[in-house]
């Protein structure tokens, strides 16, 4: 009796472990996808935005505030004051 249950094990099929999945390669945007903030765009629309807000100076000297990484690919979006 022992003998046909050792015989009935071995001739069970091992099970294959599954492959482990492939990890997608980082971007901005994923490093930041735990949190961001909704603001407002200088263009009337609102923007979702993972990177800090910055002051950049424009072409004419003046001081603007923008918004950077943002949802829509965008990496600076210029903001409402």
């Amino acid at each position: 009796m022992k003998a046909l249950t050792l015989a009935l094990l071995l001739s069970l099929p091992v099970p294959q472990l599954a492959p482990k999945p492939m990890r997608q390669p980082s971007t901005p945007i994923s490093k930041h996808a735990k949190g961001g903030r909704w603001y407002f765009a200088a263009s009337g629309h609102a923007v979702y935005c993972y990177g800090p807000v910055m002051t950049v100076p424009r072409a004419n000297g003046d001081l603007q505030r923008v918004a950077t990484f943002c949802r829509d690919g965008s990496a600076v979006v210029p903001l409402k004051d």
